[in-house]
Parts: structure tokens; sequence; C-alpha cells
């Protein structure tokens, strides 16, 4: 592992054909899993062509409607039949808190499950079909239900895809791998993002359930693709070897206890996220009060493309550069640009720089996605408790999350946005200073559970 960074990302050619689904030929990935002893993808590019193709598909369903749910509420449904922002806000919170909830026993599904990719087919249904319904669906318990059971099944899509990925190329070649994954799923979400903007233009807001059924088809077909005889399930949860061969196994709570780098580890994601999920929300209220709500829509999907586009090459970057720079200099990036993207935004209310500042977060949130499951793998290797950690570090991000809007919407109506803005950045310097002098560098240790 380098000390430095390289005055070169070494970002070839290679890597704009495989956002390109990946056409060219000889897949690195195919050409050294035969030597990573896990998984049984031996020299097919086929699996890894797959997985291009499926985080770029379930980009745009593995979170369900998103921010088009508050719309589609709000401006279809309205206040004639009973929604308002209130009403909305408590079936985001409740549909967030059962999200959160979930987190760590999906992880333990699918460090037990053997199919994995039937899982990911099936999640897909299940949020697809509890979003569409909502046309149908009335009043406040039913639309509280559907999006409850679309946050239980979209907390198997992470867990999944890094299970899949590492159960068929291996610890060695995991992180460049979910380099790639983060490149191809951001990449998703710029298209769908796109395509639902203007066909909503042309079309209406109910233009994105049918959006989101095309790219559910699209999943599904894909996931049903991957060989699940391909994927070792036993490298595919961290473990050695398989349990009926008497690996040390140990719980999953002594898993998540006792290892004080995932304990760490699960602080620092909660600051990021405590930092960072409000800031776009915070920049669309901005905006609409400087430029007008009509304006301000335009520019916040601006804002949501511009971030997706950098994290792109980004994810690329930081996947085939993380054996030699290590993650803790990347993790500190990512937290540096996230307190200076807070910073900058008190500098202009100019509606094209809070864009371009936006546009950051393409490289703070870039890096904290190919990062995260890679730091997890490396901390939970050889413990059979890869996914299950996972989910349990995604529900303290999660909650970072949930509590960030609520942090930053009182600074506002207190003290403005300003305020609002430097504290958010604030708590990114904290996760900073945190991660800089407690958190180990996991490409140091094979193995730190102590």
């Amino acid at each position: 592992m380098a000390d430095g960074f390289p005055d070169r990302a070494g970002f070839s050619d290679t890597d704009f054909q495989g956002i390109a689904m990946a056409s060219t030929t000889g897949d690195v990935f195919a050409e050294e899993a035969s030597k990573k002893g896990g998984g049984r993808a031996g020299g097919k590019s086929g699996p890894n062509r797959t997985l291009d193709a499926l985080n770029f598909f379930l980009a745009d369903v593995r979170d369900g409607l998103g921010p088009y749910l508050a719309i589609y509420l709000l401006a279809v449904r309205g206040p004639a039949h009973g929604w308002n922002e209130a009403t909305v806000g408590m079936i985001l919170t409740i549909a967030g808190i059962v999200g959160l909830i979930s987190q760590t026993p999906a992880g333990g599904l699918i460090d037990r499950g053997k199919n994995k990719p039937r899982i990911v087919m099936i999640a897909a249904l299940l949020v697809t079909l509890s979003s569409i319904s909502l046309p149908i669906v009335t009043g406040f318990t039913a639309v509280a239900v559907t999006q409850s059971i679309a946050a239980v099944a979209g907390a198997v899509f992470a867990p999944a895809i890094s299970a899949i990925t590492l159960g068929l190329v291996g610890p060695k070649l995991f992180a460049k791998r979910v380099g790639r994954n983060e490149a191809f799923n951001h990449a998703g979400n710029a298209v769908s993002a796109a395509l639902a903007g203007v066909l909503a233009w042309k079309f209406g807001p109910v233009v994105v359930f049918w959006l989101m059924g095309a790219l559910t088809v699209a999943s599904i077909v894909t996931a049903s693709r991957i060989d699940n005889d391909d994927i070792d399930n036993a490298v595919a949860r961290g473990l050695d070897c398989e349990p009926e061969d008497d690996c040390e196994e140990p719980s999953g709570w002594k898993m998540l206890i006792e290892n004080k780098p995932l304990m760490i580890f699960a602080v620092t994601a909660f600051l990021f996220h405590l930092a960072n999920a409000a800031m776009l929300t915070s920049v669309s209220q901005l905006l609409s009060r400087t430029v007008g709500k009509d304006q301000a829509t335009s520019l916040t999907a601006a804002c949501i493309v511009a971030a997706q586009l950098v994290m792109v090459p980004v994810a690329i970057v930081v996947g085939r550069n993380t054996e030699r720079w290590g993650t803790k200099p990347l993790f500190l990036i990512a937290f540096g640009f996230l307190a200076a993207r807070g910073a900058l935004y008190t500098v202009s209310n100019d509606p094209w720089w809070l864009v371009g500042v936006q546009a950051l977060d393409g490289v703070g949130a870039g890096i904290f996605g190919a990062m995260f499951p890679v730091v997890i793998a490396d901390l939970t290797k050889g413990t059979g408790r890869f996914n299950v950690s996972q989910g349990a570090v995604a529900s303290a991000q999660g909650l970072g999350a949930a509590l960030s809007a609520t942090l930053a919407g009182a600074i506002i109506v207190w003290s403005g946005y300003t305020a609002s803005f430097l504290t958010l950045a604030t708590v990114a310097g904290i996760g900073l200073a945190l991660y800089l002098f407690a958190m180990p560098e996991t490409k140091a240790k094979a193995n730190p559970t102590a």
C-alpha cells in the first residue's frame, strides 16, 4: 500500500468501456477470479457484465419511490384526500423507522440465504408492487403499510448485492468490483432521474410508476441471469470455509459489540449521514425561496444528476486504487469534501453556485458508497458475519440520515440557512477527526476483531 497519493489516479479507457455496459471482451475480474480462492466464477466474464446491468437497473428500484412519494401524495392526492406536508412527513417517518429496524435482520437473512439472486428478485417485486399500488390504495393506514413493506424489502438490496459480489469475485477483487458496482448504480440513478424529469413534464407524475415497473422487470430478468452456483456462499458471508466444516462462527451480537473498529466505523457512518442527508433538502428549500418552486424543482433535479455523474468516475477510481491507497485516506477525503460543502453553501445564494457546490456530493458520497462494504468486509473477514454487520452499520447511518433533516430544519427556523449549513459542516468535521484519530487502516490488518 502506498503512503501517499500518486500523481495519476490510473483512470483508463477500460473504465469508460465498463460504464458502456462492459463491452470489453477480456474482463479483468473474470481473468483474475480463478486466482482468488473463493467463488466459482472461474474465467467467465458473463457474471461481471450481469452485475453491471443489475446495479444499473436496480438503482431506481432499491429506494422505492423516494422523493416522488411526497410529490405524488401532495400534488396528485392533495388536501382533498387528507394529504399535506404533515401527513406525508408521518408516512416518511414510519417507513424510515421500519427500514431502520429491518436493516440488521435483512443482513442476517442474506448471511443465511443460499440463493441470493432470488432474494433480490423477490425484494424488487415487493418494493415495486408496494409502490405502484399507490394510485389504487387510499387512506393513511393503507399507504403506511405499503410503504413499510417497501422499506422492509428495500433493506435487502445493499447487503445482497455486496454478498453476491463478494461471493463471485472474492476478497482480493472485492474493492475494485464494488467501485464498479457503485459506478453503474450512480449512472442508473442519473439516467432514471433524467427520464423521470422529462417524462413527468410531458405525462405527469404518474409516469414514475410506469418507469419503476419497467426498471423492476429489467432488474428481475438481469438477476435471473446470475447462476447461483457461481456464488461461493461461504465467501459471500465472510467465512473462510463452510459452517459444516467446523468454522468458528461468532454470534451476530458478539461480533457487533466486541469488534471495536466496527463500532467506531458505525459511529462515523452515523456522523457522515447526520451531516450529509439534510444538505440537498436544505438547498432545495433555499432554492424555492430564492427562485420560486418551479425553477427550484428543475434546479434540484440538476443537483441530483450533477452529483450522480460525479460519483461515477469517483467510484471507479476509488475501487481501482483502494488496495494501494488504503481505506483511511479515502474516507478522510470524503469527510473533508463533506465539511467543505457545508461551508461553501454559505458563500452565495446564487442558484448555479448552489448547484455547483452540490456536485461536490459526488466526491464525498461516491467515496463513502464505494468504501462502505469494503471496510466492513475487512473488519469481519473470517467471521461469517459480513452481511449482518452491514445491516447493523446501515442502521446507524440510517438513524443519522433520519435525524439530519430534523436537526437542519430546526436550526433553519431558529437561526437561518447559514447557521444550519455551518452546523452540518461542523458535524462532518467531528466525523473527520474521529476517523483520523480512532479508526484503524483496515487494509493494514487482516482481521482486526479485537
